[in-house]
């Protein structure tokens, strides 16, 4: 079972309340503004800052580049 995308469209970065932006190959939600990455876990969204990866620039360029 995979990760419900239809789920992207409620779920909001606790931090900022921004949009989050789902990345398959890492299986992470991705918030730019506060450039943290949630992981997913057995298909569960860890919604919880200190569970949270803080981002590199390194890291959002990559994104940037990456396909949607």
């Amino acid at each position: 079972m995979a990760f419900d995308k239809k789920l992207l469209e409620i779920l909001a970065c606790p931090v900022c309340k921004g949009k989050l932006q789902y990345q398959p190959k890492e299986s992470e939600l991705i918030c730019r503004f506060d450039r943290l990455a949630y992981p997913i876990k057995d298909n569960i969204p860890v919604m919880l800052e200190n569970e949270a990866r803080e981002l590199s620039l390194t890291d959002i360029e990559k994104l940037d580049k990456a396909p949607l």
